[in-house]
């Protein structure tokens, strides 16, 4: 499937702009074997003509055969290069950014480029019950890793420590793992290294 990029993207949003559309598919909780629950999940990614992308994610249970059960979550975030801020970039709060953004052109993009071959990206993502996460990871061409850097906890939050996320574009489809540690879990008390464990993955297709 080619990928489409709109003509009023930002230069810098360029290298994100596979994701952009609404996804969806079903997906299995934990490690995915024969026991795991089953979901499916609605993904959107939108713009607005500032640098960055706009995330949200939900999700409902279901049964074997994909009916829905009833709501699991929802997320919303927003992903973008990570790049120092300039005076011509917005913010904090209702600063608005120059006309003239940033980066103008594709050449001062490119120079963004890490030893990797890919570019540096940050993505920040907020969930229901006091829990939100700060990313940092990269993205080469069709494919993203991410590990938080910070995870923020409200005083009842659940317990939840750290994760990491794999996005990968397959024949046009949007294929993804998450990994996490709670320090609960059999997961990932067996889990070696780092502690993460499987949560949950999916395969989604692009509706739009």
């Amino acid at each position: 499937m080619p990928i489409e990029i709109p003509t009023d993207l930002t230069s810098e949003l360029v290298p994100l702009s596979w994701l952009i559309g609404e996804w969806e598919g079903r997906g299995r909780l934990g490690s995915g074997d024969e026991d795991s629950e089953h979901f499916f999940q609605r993904m959107a990614f939108t713009h607005n003509g500032l640098p960055y992308l706009q995330y949200r994610a939900e999700s409902w249970l279901t049964d074997d055969d994909g009916t829905q059960l009833r709501p699991l979550t929802v997320e919303t975030g927003f992903w973008a290069l990570e790049r120092k801020l300039l005076d011509a970039d917005g913010g904090p709060g209702l600063r608005p950014a120059d006309i003239v953004p940033a980066l103008k052109s594709a050449d001062e993009v490119e120079a963004l480029r890490n030893g990797d071959g890919g570019f540096d990206i940050s993505v920040s993502i907020a969930h229901p019950g006091g829990i939100s996460e700060l990313y940092y990871g990269q993205i080469k061409g069709p494919q993203i890793q991410l590990t938080t850097d910070m995870v923020m906890r409200g005083s009842h939050s659940k317990d939840y420590s750290a994760a990491t996320r794999i996005f990968g574009l397959v024949d046009g489809n949007l294929l993804w793992r998450w990994d996490v540690a709670t320090g609960g879990g059999a997961a990932e008390k067996s889990a070696p290294g780092n502690g993460l464990g499987p949560h949950a993955s999916a395969f989604l297709k692009k509706v739009s």
